[in-house]
């Protein structure tokens, strides 16, 4: 169960605020929604750490390959046009918006959206709470998204402006156009 914190006398925090806030609450995962607010997620069992390091892999050593970008783990953190500042499962982010970050925003939860993230449901995630978030990750630009739902053997793929796809766990998934070459089959991992 993911939580959200409305913390009196501050509607939104700046940027500079969630990062010192962040800062100051290393054993937290934090993210900050569209509407300001704080959310803290429980972590996860370690077999979906597990599994987050497999998927994680996966995305890193096509990248090592193709080297069409770079690839980020759950503690990377993005700043949205939404204003929100979230962070993935897995991401991989194109040499081209890279290019459109300065260094000392790497530094930070740079403004910029992935161009392909993975969300891995734990054990505590709820599928249309998750499900409303891959829409978020799309509308500010995430290219292509799989959302795992371990429990079902499922992933459920979004792409901008199509149906959202539902595949078992014994179909190969592919990176498509945004990820050229990039083949998984997750009963290889679960």
């Amino acid at each position: 169960m993911r939580l959200a914190i409305n913390i009196p006398q501050i509607d939104t925090f700046s940027d500079e605020e969630l990062y010192a806030f962040c800062r100051a609450n290393p054993e937290l995962r934090i993210e900050r929604n569209e509407k300001g607010q704080i959310v803290i997620m429980p972590p996860t069992g370690i077999e979906t750490s597990f599994r987050n390091s497999d998927l994680n892999f996966k995305v890193y050593a096509w990248n090592l390959t193709s080297r069409l970008g770079r690839v980020s783990d759950s503690n990377g953190g993005y700043t949205l046009s939404d204003s929100s500042m979230r962070a993935p499962d897995v991401a991989w982010i194109s040499n081209e918006r890279l290019a459109t970050i300065s260094s000392s925003d790497l530094k930070r939860f740079a403004h910029v959206c992935p161009d392909f993230v993975i969300e891995l449901m734990s054990e505590s995630d709820e599928l249309e709470d998750m499900e409303h978030k891959m829409e978020k990750w799309l509308a500010n630009g995430v290219r292509l998204g799989w959302l795992i739902d371990p429990k079902k053997k499922i992933t459920y793929i979004f792409i901008p402006g199509q149906d959202q796809e539902a595949k078992a766990f014994s179909e190969s998934l592919s990176g498509g156009d945004v990820l050229p070459g990039l083949e998984v089959k997750l009963s290889d991992i679960f």
